[in-house]
Order: C-alpha cells, then sequence, then structure tokens
C-alpha cells in the first residue's frame, strides 16, 4: 500500500517584512541579505497566530483534496512555535475545522517536522490503523527571533503548510530519519516557561551557529538523498523534484551540485517567505501544485533538515 498526498494548501500572514525593513533594525542592506540567503522578503504574524495558521492552511488542503473534515481520521501538527501547550495546535485545528472523528497531536522535529510528520502518517497506514490523515505544519518564528541579532532576524519567517494523505494501491517507500543530539547546541531556544517578568535574556530567543549549520547541512542533506534512494533501490534520475527544506539558496545550490543535478529540479521559494522551518516544503509543495507543475506519477523526494540536529528523507509519488 502507498501513502499519496491528494490536497494541499497554505497560509502566509499577510504583513510582508522586506529586506529594507530588516535594515532598519539591525546594520545590513538588502544585497548583503540576498548574497547570503536568496532570501528577499518573509511574512510577519502582526495578528495570525500559530494555530489559526494551521487552521486556514488544513482548510484549504482539504478543498483542494475534495473530501469532507469528517473523512480526516488523523490530525498531526508540526510546530516548534505553537501558541499554545494545551490543548496542542492539532487538537485545535480540529476543532476549527471540524474534523470530528480524528486522532489528533502535536511533533516539534524543528525544520524536519514535516518531513516526520509524513513518515508517521505513514507508518499509521501501513500498520492498517487510518486511511486519511492530514499533517499540518506551522511556525511562528517571528515571535522566537531577537531583532537586534543580524545572524538570525534576516532568516526567518511565518507561516503553514498542510496536506491531505490517503492510504492507497502502490508502492510502499521507505522512509529515514537521523538524530544527533550531541550537535544541539548549534540551534536553540529555551523554554519561556522558565523565565520570571521583564525583558527577556538572549537564550530565550532563537541562537544560531551559521557556519555549523551550513557545514551539517551541505554535507549530510545529500547523504540523507542518496540514502533514501539506495534504501528504496529508485534511481536518482527517476526523481522529477527535489523538495528539500527552505533553509538557505546556498545550501540547495550546494546540494544539488554534489548530487550533479541541474538546480530546477531543487525549486525555492524562500526569496518570498524565508526559513519557515517545518513549514516550508508544505508552503513549497502547495506552491508547485497550484502552479500545475506537479504531474500524476511525479515522483517526488522530500528532505528535511533542521535543529536537534535531525535530518529525515521519504519519497512520494504525486497522486493528484
Amino acid at each position: 500500500m502507498s501513502a499519496v498526498i491528494c490536497g494541499t494548501g497554505s497560509y502566509a500572514p499577510a504583513y510582508i517584512m522586506d529586506n529594507d525593513k530588516i535594515a532598519e533594525l539591525v546594520e545590513t542592506n538588502d544585497a548583503w541579505i540576498r548574497e547570503r540567503t536568496g532570501i528577499r522578503q518573509r511574512h510577519i504574524a502582526k495578528t495570525e497566530t500559530t494555530v489559526y495558521m494551521a487552521a486556514e492552511a488544513a482548510k484549504r488542503a482539504i478543498e483542494n483534496a475534495g473530501i469532507s473534515p469528517e473523512e480526516i481520521e488523523l490530525i498531526i501538527v508540526a510546530t516548534l512555535s505553537s501558541d499554545v501547550i494545551l490543548p496542542c495546535s492539532a487538537c485545535e485545528v480540529q476543532k476549527e475545522i471540524g474534523a470530528d472523528r480524528a486522532a489528533a497531536f502535536d511533533i516539534n522535529a524543528a525544520c524536519s517536522g514535516f518531513t516526520i510528520a509524513y513518515n508517521m502518517a505513514d507508518a499509521f497506514f501501513e500498520a492498517g490503523q487510518y486511511q486519511t490523515a492530514l499533517i499540518v505544519a506551522a511556525e511562528s518564528l517571528s515571535h522566537l527571533t531577537d531583532w537586534t541579532d543580524r545572524g538570525t532576524c534576516i532568516l526567518f519567517g511565518d507561516g503553514a503548510g498542510a496536506a491531505v494523505m490517503k492510504k492507497k494501491q502502490g508502492r510502499h517507500y521507505f522512509s529515514v530519519t537521523h538524530s544527533d543530539g550531541t550537535k544541539g547546541w548549534t540551534l536553540t531556544c529555551k523554554n519561556r516557561l522558565e523565565t520570571g517578568m521583564g525583558q527577556l535574556p538572549r537564550e530565550y530567543y532563537i541562537d544560531m551557529n551559521g557556519q555549523e549549520i551550513f557545514k551539517f547541512a551541505v554535507r549530510k542533506v545529500p547523504e540523507l538523498i542518496r540514502e533514501v534512494l539506495q534504501k528504496n533501490n529508485v534511481r536518482q534520475e527517476e526523481i522529477t523534484w527535489f523538495v528539500v527544506h527552505q533553509a538557505n539558496s546556498r545550501i540547495l545550490e550546494s546540494v544539488a551540485k554534489h548530487l550533479g543535478e541541474p538546480s530546477w529540479k531543487f525549486p525555492m521559494n524562500l526569496q518570498h517567505y524565508g526559513n519557515t522551518s517545518s513549514a516550508s516544503i508544505p508552503l513549497l509543495l502547495d506552491e508547485l501544485n497550484r502552479q500545475g507543475k506537479l504531474k500524476k506519477g511525479d515522483k517526488i523526494l522530500l528532505a528535511g533538515f533542521g535543529a536537534g540536529l535531525t535530518w529525515s528523507g521519504n519519497i512520494l509519488d504525486w497522486g493528484m
């Protein structure tokens, strides 16, 4: 049996902050940011919450799939920036969309979150427990960003993406997931429940060792892609699209070069959204879907990587 995506949706906040606005906050400029990251702008949640964005993306995915919310049996929300602790974001999304029959829970795997949520839903399908799932990734990273830190405030944006998955006849692909907790120090953000009132110390905002993360990504992502291909006995040339976490254009270009693939097979939209962590892959999938670039039968390789450190990949046959 195969897990097939049959609907996608996304949501981005209305407020857009371009690089010139960032330059009003820290010493930088548009050319410097674009050269080092590829980012031109990012969406910032001014009034939207993480749950609101997740629910909106979910509603659009359900509409795109042509199903009713009552058909959904499982909801997984990937987020590291939920605005609620209890109840979990997934239960709030369940309430907002009216998916009364669904089991719901959250995961936090940072930028690998959507890929791992896909893997989990696929495993539930293989176990025979569910037939239809909704996976959502939503982030309000601007709320965790120190806007005086040039190394991080130029990178992150807010948004959400979602996909409806169904169990259907077809080839099953094996996923790959790895973690390295010894390198967790390279990308951190402490829980704000530990603080008292007043100004938060620096460690309660996203802190990143950019050079270490870059080296990790350009080394591990090509290894991950090759491992996924080998595990599933799929040739690299069979992959139509490599949909990789949208962290930095230089990372994506380096991965394509390592694999000997043309850059067009690694689509990018980070120039418009920045790094949206777990939401970046479903945001890009929805964009490609609605632009008509994804054709039935296309083999798509998803690859996420981020804090933890975590990295995860899988292959899917596009089923819409």
